[in-house]
């Protein structure tokens, strides 16, 4: 399943400058999602972070994942029209640096769910030039 970033916006709450995730590039519909992000050198935040050797901050790298995991949730009927509130991480590894100029790729699968509470934790990677940049648990409640 393809869906652009207007479809994407169809889905979840995100508008720029915090939508950080251009397509959808396949999805198994409550189960995993993959998708992708072009990491654009105009972006603000690299006048900052570091202007000698400019990254993408950690704390953009787990958002990204967020979102990936959000159109996956919001996707499902059950929670489609909910707003997804980040209510936890865990297990975060970042393993390789994510630059201006990279289009990195994110995959995210469903690994609990507590339908009672709405309440569903995933498991999330971003790829970069092929080979494994972060991975950690995304916690989501939608309300």
């Amino acid at each position: 399943m393809f869906m652009d970033k207007e479809g994407i916006k169809k889905i979840i709450p995100h508008r720029d400058p915090m939508l950080l995730i251009d397509e959808v590039t396949e999805m198994e519909f409550e189960k995993n999602i993959k998708t992708k992000f072009f990491v654009s050198p105009n972006r603000e935040i690299f006048k900052g972070h570091f202007p000698s050797e400019p990254v993408l901050p950690g704390v953009y790298t787990v958002e990204i994942m967020a979102q990936t995991s959000d159109v996956l949730i919001l996707s499902c009927e059950r929670y489609a029209n909910t707003i997804p509130l980040f209510i936890g991480i865990d297990k975060v590894k970042f393993i390789r640096k994510i630059s201006p100029g990279d289009t990195i790729i994110i995959t995210s699968e469903i690994i609990s769910e507590k339908t009672e509470k709405a309440i569903v934790t995933c498991e999330a990677k971003v790829y970069n030039h092929g080979e494994l940049a972060c991975v950690g648990n995304v916690t989501l409640a939608m309300r």
